[in-house]
């Protein structure tokens, strides 16, 4: 095992540190991790990072279960779509893109650079979600009043376009999931944080099946990798009560856009080789 290793294992217990304790944005950190510390190649590591956040999530969620925050009708309302969306992107729309998109003026763009600038682009936006102030996103718009056909209409609707984002670029999305449940469906930041990892759970793990059949999967990394975010996810569930996660999230969320931006140039970059 080398240093990069040892250090993408601490980085793994950090992943699952911030999915428990912030419901979104930890996932996020899955694929650079896989990518950047591990070497597994882009498409592979979205496979393997739905599987593990998508394990992650239900071992996050079991604290917020023992204290009723999940609101387990919410949450199934949004998943199936999701379900839907992920497992087609899984199974029908990432086998079907060609490993060499075009060329730009004599730069090739590939399949896997693709995926890791829309995933780059992803953590841009998610970044600028976890760095605004929660109050100043649900002041936009309060929907949570409407009737309950329009709010199922479009939690569902959110929840299918989540689903192929997440199946496209591996990532759980709490940071979509989130404001949609405040937002439209009228729930508690903490009940719609708790609410998140369910989703997260369901369609990552719904994708991952989309992928079985596939390229082999290294079951023993995947289970060794596993140990380490759900250890973390469970530390930072306990470390929930103590952690004020409105101070928390705006710093993790300027790290992901430092993150994200490193990406885009790393992409770019290497699209000149």
């Amino acid at each position: 095992m080398d240093l990069l290793n040892i250090i993408g294992y601490f980085a793994a217990v950090l992943m699952g540190g911030v999915l428990g304790l912030i419901g979104g944005g930890g996932s996020i950190l899955t694929v650079p991790i896989l990518v950047y510390l591990f070497k597994i190649p882009p498409v592979l590591a979205t496979a393997y990072s739905l599987f593990i956040v998508g394990l992650t999530s239900i071992f996050g969620m079991a604290g917020y279960i023992k204290a009723k925050l999940v609101n387990f009708k919410v949450g199934i309302v949004f998943s199936i779509p999701a379900m839907i969306g992920v497992f087609t992107a899984r199974k029908f729309i990432v086998p079907a893109i060609p490993k060499q998109l075009f060329e730009i003026g004599g730069m090739a763009i590939s399949k896997d650079m693709a995926i890791m600038a829309l995933f780059a682009v992803m953590m841009v936006v998610a970044s600028v979600s976890m760095i605004r102030p929660s109050k100043e996103k649900v002041a936009e718009k309060d929907h949570s009043h409407d009737s309950e056909l329009k709010k199922i209409l479009m939690v569902s609707l959110e929840g299918l376009v989540v689903g192929v984002l997440t199946g496209l670029v591996g990532a759980g999305g709490g940071f979509l999931v989130i404001p949609v449940l405040v937002l439209f469906a009228g729930l508690d930041i903490k009940v719609a944080v708790a609410t998140s990892l369910l989703v997260i759970s369901i369609k990552s793990l719904v994708g991952f099946l989309g992928d079985l059949g596939g390229a082999p999967l290294d079951w023993v990394f995947l289970g060794g990798f596993s140990v380490f975010t759900v250890a973390g996810a469970l530390i930072g569930t306990w470390a929930s009560k103590f952690v004020p996660s409105d101070k928390l999230k705006p710093a993790f969320g300027w790290f992901v856009l430092v993150m994200g931006v490193f990406i885009l140039l790393n992409t770019g970059l290497n699209s000149g080789h």
